[in-house]
């Protein structure tokens, strides 16, 4: 009778059940011209709303690679992944992502036009000053002005490769002399 009673309670649960974590990754990229690259999602969740590239990561890669790949897939822009600038939380019409935004740099400024491919109807890149012209998803518009502070020099912040293996991110080192 105890089972009976447990078997219920489990597929009740599972009918109820709230979405799985999911691992994301995502590159800001800046271009010369004071232009991040930003991506229309064509996809839930946000669907329609501008965005950073970026996707889940898969078995078998590290999260540097995720991110590359991602960007990659939804522009045609090769990227190399730098330091990570915000860790976000998102859990919005049933998915659940943890997402990891690195800042990035392009492999190449000459080549530098992005193409919309994979799951975004549009890529391009954007003037800082018209960030409020576009939807974006929720507090991007913030974590991409701070990236800029980062990119442009004016700070020095997030969490950097430690041994540029993609697998430990840590503070930069400080100088206590």
């Amino acid at each position: 009778m105890k089972i009976q009673r447990l078997m219920e309670i489990m597929q009740n649960n599972n009918s109820h059940s709230l979405p799985v974590p999911a691992l994301g990754v995502s590159g800001i990229v800046f271009n010369n011209q004071k232009q991040i690259l930003l991506i229309q999602r064509n996809q839930p969740p946000a669907m329609g709303c501008w965005s950073i590239p970026g996707g889940k990561l898969e078995a078998g890669e590290s999260l540097a690679e995720a991110c590359q790949r991602e960007i990659k897939e939804e522009t045609g822009l090769d990227i190399e992944v730098k330091n990570i600038v915000a860790v976000v939380e998102r859990r919005i019409e049933g998915f659940h992502y943890v997402i990891i935004d690195y800042l990035a740099l392009l492999v190449d400024e000459g080549t530098s036009q992005p193409i919309a491919q994979s799951d975004v109807s549009e890529a391009r890149w954007v003037s800082l000053e018209q960030l409020n012209d576009y939807d974006l998803v929720e507090g991007l518009a913030e974590i991409i002005l701070r990236a800029y502070n980062v990119y442009n020099g004016n700070h020095i912040a997030g969490l950097y490769d430690a041994d540029a293996t993609g697998s430990d991110y840590i503070l930069p080192s400080v100088n206590f002399a």
